[in-house]
């Protein structure tokens, strides 16, 4: 072979060397080329950024704030009620709604519309699912509560630790149970005192003025509800001075908000956004015994009027000066139209022996002004009276015939000027006397002496009422099958004839005012004095 030709022979070789290594690396190439394409769509998410957590930042709020300052003061109350062989004892609602109509108010009470059917309050003697303590079983409940003094002193509901056999107290972060004793409590606005026992080092809540609380400021509430300790909500301030339907005493106007209020949150705090205890948190109004927005909270200012008596003296003594009005607003506000007077409290009876008969003061008197300070109705009135301490004198200023004056009464003991008001029975029925129906929409007797001494009535003259119609101006008012009506619109009356001559002088629109007496159902004794009155309508049937 000639050297030439060797020449071609080694490019030929090494031309196809050199294709064949290409042609491998070509080949390699694609392989991994495509099992990294094959390798990125088998993904679950394709085209999906892994998520990165940042670094922790606080971003704090009033909110924030405040919980971490005020969650260490409230705590967590539980309540052990032991077996008894007694009656078992009814739950606070219902006992509640069976007390009597407290003295220096009236006895009169509107149609609620059943609203005291959806009125709860969390927990008195029941645990938070049902079932009532002073069964045959051992029972437990649950509620909440506010540190007021570094000393132990708790703020709370007195229908949460009513007649509990056993107290317990936890703090948030603390899984002890320190045991708790009630140092006193005041049926008459819910609210207990108890004394923490064991726990140093107590923080307690500040306490803030509820007289600067405005509708529609924020509002936060901390409790347990359900069990949950330490739970915050928030809301508004929903209402001021709200009344409850249907409620029997006169010592609590409460602030409503729409913060979310649960079985557990009772005796927990309502705060401002300072932080401040503004209210006890005390009942809800629902249909269906959970949050609906619509809760209830005790303010401050008149809680820590409670609580300053029950640690002076262990119980709340409150004054009275021994008159009774209507706790009706439209009866009371009708009765000072007939007597043309716009405001004031128009005085149903005079307590024998009490501070007002003392002073001088009569039914049918009334009152415009305490202490120089006009009175618009009986609520501001009972606010005076009830907190001035016994002993204290009064200048009253009073509208009698159309002409003002001016008495002095020293106020009494609430339970000691109404001590007589508790007890007795329902009379024997009356045979029912002949009638005759009158316009008003009722049927009236005049009362021979016979039935007069029969009935131990003292009063003069009057009618008796025999028969009330339904949905009739004598229902609307008040009047009751058993009433003796003494006069009307101030005018005496003996007789149908009497009724009936004073109806002559009436129009549709006038005020119409009653002067009845009446016994208290269920109970013998002295007839009581009432003033019922309304605006007479178009047909007053």
């Amino acid at each position: 072979m000639s050297f030439l030709n060797k020449l071609r022979t080694q490019k030929l070789l090494s031309f196809t060397l050199t294709v064949f290594t290409l042609s491998i690396g070509i080949v390699i190439g694609t392989l991994i080329t495509g099992g990294v394409k094959a390798a990125k769509d088998d993904k679950v998410a394709p085209g999906a950024t892994p998520l990165v957590i940042p670094d922790p930042v606080q971003l704090s709020n009033a909110f924030t704030q405040i919980a971490k300052t005020v969650e260490p003061s409230v705590v967590n109350i539980s309540t052990t009620y032991l077996p008894k062989q007694t009656q078992s004892r009814g739950g606070q609602g219902t006992r509640r709604r069976q007390q009597l109509m407290p003295p220096d108010q009236g006895g009169d009470q509107s149609d609620n519309g059943g609203m005291d059917e959806f009125l709860y309050r969390f927990f008195g003697n029941g645990n938070p699912f049902g079932g009532a303590p002073g069964a045959s079983h051992k029972e437990e409940a649950l509620g909440s509560g506010v540190v007021v003094d570094k000393a132990g002193y708790i703020l709370t509901n007195n229908h949460v630790v009513d007649k509990a056999d056993i107290i317990k107290v936890k703090f948030a972060g603390d899984s002890t149970e320190y045991p708790a004793k009630v140092v006193g409590v005041d049926a008459q606005t819910d609210l207990a005192v108890i004394h923490v026992e064991g726990k140093h080092d107590l923080s307690p809540a500040k306490i803030g003025n509820s007289d600067a609380v405005q509708v529609g400021d924020w509002a936060m509430a901390i409790g347990s509800p359900f069990g949950f300790q330490a739970t915050v909500t928030a809301g508004i301030i929903s209402a001021k001075e709200r009344d409850i339907p249907g409620d029997t005493t006169q010592y609590q106007h409460f602030l409503q908000t729409d913060a979310a209020i649960n079985p557990g949150n009772s005796g927990g705090p309502l705060l401002n956004m300072r932080g401040e205890v503004i209210g006890i948190n005390t009942a809800i109004a629902s249909q269906s015994g959970g949050y609906q927005g619509i809760g209830f909270a005790l303010p401050i200012n008149t809680a820590a009027v409670v609580y300053n008596q029950i640690i002076k003296t262990g119980k709340m003594t409150r004054g009275s000066i021994g008159v009774t009005f209507s706790a009706v607003e439209t009866t009371n506000a009708a009765l000072l139209r007939a007597a043309k007077v716009s405001d004031g409290v128009f005085v149903q009876s005079v307590q024998a022996g009490g501070p007002a008969e003392k002073a001088g003061l009569k039914e049918e008197d009334i009152i415009v002004a305490v202490n120089g300070k006009n009175i618009r109705n009986g609520n501001q009135l009972v606010d005076i009276v009830s907190v001035t301490p016994v002993g204290t004198p009064l200048d009253l200023t009073v509208v009698r015939n159309g002409k003002r004056e001016n008495f002095k009464v020293v106020v009494g003991d609430l339970a000691q000027v109404f001590a007589d008001r508790l007890g007795g029975a329902k009379p024997a029925d009356e045979s029912k006397p002949e009638s005759t129906s009158v316009s008003f929409g009722l049927s009236i007797s005049p009362i021979q002496e016979q039935a007069r001494t029969n009935m131990d009535l003292k009063e003069k003259g009057g009618v008796q009422v025999v028969e009330v119609e339904p949905d009739s101006f004598a229902e609307e008012v008040g009047l009751l099958a058993g009433d003796v009506i003494l006069s009307i619109n101030r005018q005496p009356v003996a007789s149908t004839d009497d009724v009936k001559k004073v109806q002559s002088t009436l129009k549709p629109g006038d005020a119409v005012a009653f002067h009845v007496v009446r016994r208290p159902q269920g109970r013998r004794g002295d007839w009581q004095s009432s003033y019922l009155a309304g605006t007479l309508p178009a047909n007053p049937r």
